[in-house]
């Protein structure tokens, strides 16, 4: 898939107020892989994906070096932000990583998010980076790492049968990232021609409004005009819908998610509109 060319209102950086907070939760969440992987099933397949347990490890370790890296101003290359070559990218840094043991890996995993906490504090959150997904400010990147911890910790988790990670208030710190990377991710055959206002609201955490134009999308607080599918879903499940863990049937089902307006049937639609990157 190929970038859209989205006329995206980039989501404000986290407030300042909210600095330690972000920086808590990923050390926090960097923290939570030592207990969950320490049993060293390693072996364990990761339900829906190709990778074991030991993969994911090995792959969340080098992601959160390399967005440590990031964060001390260091420039890394990876891939073109495109799901294709993003895939191509972590298959060969799978290979340069030989390491398989959960438990080494989990270590890794925590230090590398507290390398990230410390590099980032030390530069201003509006200070802009350039990520595998784009170009986003820094604090932005610390809620992309958070976002990517979440979700293969909890992909983790569900194939060792353990807690997940994934709490309201994590969401809540991920959503400057995913304002932003919406655009980016939009699945350009499934969003052709699509054009609809959609006003998301996380049922806690406020909302904000997504507005297709022929395939393009465009993310902003207040939708330009009323909106055609109102969509509230609770916080955790919103953001395992955004990363693919969830289908919008799923969620509309077992209760997670509402949906009304002009067209409310677009909800079962959304998600669909972009790839999870």
């Amino acid at each position: 898939m190929t970038l859209p060319n989205s006329r995206n209102s980039p989501a404000p950086a986290a407030p300042v107020v909210e600095r330690s907070a972000l920086f808590e939760a990923i050390t926090a969440v960097g923290d939570a892989a030592v207990p969950l992987l320490g049993d060293r099933r390693g072996a364990t397949p990761v339900p829906g994906a190709t990778w074991t347990v030991a993969e994911a490890a090995a792959h969340l370790a080098m992601a959160n070096e390399l967005m440590a890296g990031l964060a001390a101003g260091e420039d890394r290359p990876y891939g073109d932000g495109t799901p294709a070559s993003l895939a191509a990218a972590n298959a060969a840094s799978l290979a340069e990583l030989p390491e398989r043991d959960p438990a080494v890996l989990a270590a890794d995993i925590a230090r590398h998010a507290r390398e990230f906490t410390a590099a980032a504090g030390r530069r201003s959150g509006t200070e802009p980076v350039v990520t595998p997904l784009g170009p986003m400010d820094l604090d932005t990147l610390g809620a992309y790492l958070l976002t990517h911890m979440l979700g293969h910790l909890y992909d983790i988790a569900v194939a060792l049968g353990r807690p997940h990670p994934i709490d309201r208030r994590r969401v809540e710190l991920t959503m400057p990232f995913l304002r932003t990377a919406m655009p980016l991710v939009v699945d350009a055959r499934a969003a052709a021609g699509h054009s609809a206002c959609y006003r998301l609201r996380v049922r806690g955490l406020g909302g904000f409004a997504v507005t297709f134009t022929d395939g393009a999308a465009e993310v902003g607080q207040e939708p330009p005009r009323r909106a055609d599918c109102t969509i509230l879903t609770e916080p955790v499940a919103f953001l395992l819908i955004a990363l693919g863990r969830y289908t919008a049937t799923d969620a509309l089902t077992r209760g997670k998610v509402l949906a009304w307006g002009r067209r409310p049937w677009l909800a079962a639609r959304f998600p669909s509109l972009f790839t999870a990157p």
